[in-house]
């Protein structure tokens, strides 16, 4: 009988220490994920620092280096997780393509940056990073995506609870239908 209460006593204690070491591996996955997505991380120090030299090389009037920084800081945002990152790299993209003339390219990759950016901002909760996709995409005159960035804004502030948020969505809302309406031809001949 002591043999079954002793064998009972170590396998109780073999689960305890395997649920405490399975408790601790996943405490430490979370705190991973996590840690790149705080600001000042390496990973958002990274793509600041190459941003500072796609500007450098703008300021120079060397394209080609340019265009080679903003690879790099397109990939350090990638790392990043952020929004932020992601939305710099697609005004960056502009820049850099204005200067090299190839505006129809940057375009295309800025909006790629752009909507990386709406999709991380949304799944941050991030209202404010939904807004400024928003605006970019509404400086591409993409009306389509601005409508789906306004409903995608107006879910995340109601999921946050939060009114400031919900107002920044009204405000945002308003300007942009008002815009609409100036940029619509008005058809008296029908």
């Amino acid at each position: 009988m002591k043999a079954d209460q002793s064998l009972g006593s170590h396998t109780s204690l073999v689960l305890a220490v395997a649920s405490v070491a399975t408790l601790m591996v996943v405490a430490v996955m979370a705190m991973d994920l996590f840690a790149d997505h705080a600001l000042g991380t390496d990973a958002q120090l990274a793509w600041r620092a190459q941003l500072k030299k796609v500007d450098a090389a703008l300021a120079n009037n060397d394209v080609s280096a340019a265009e080679l920084a903003w690879r790099e800081t397109y990939a350090a945002a990638l790392k990043s997780r952020h929004w932020e990152g992601m939305v710099a790299v697609g005004d960056a993209c502009w820049q850099v393509g204005d200067a090299g003339g190839f505006h129809h390219a940057a375009r295309a990759k800025a909006r790629q940056s752009y909507l990386t950016a709406l999709f991380r901002a949304r799944g941050e909760g991030s209202v404010d990073g939904v807004l400024r996709v928003a605006e970019r995409f509404a400086e591409l005159g993409d009306r389509d995506v601005v409508e789906q960035c306004i409903r995608v804004a107006w879910t995340v502030a109601a999921q946050a609870k939060d009114p400031l948020a919900q107002q920044s969505v009204r405000a945002f809302t308003e300007r942009w239908e008002a815009r609409a309406l100036e940029a619509e031809p008005l058809n008296f001949t029908q």
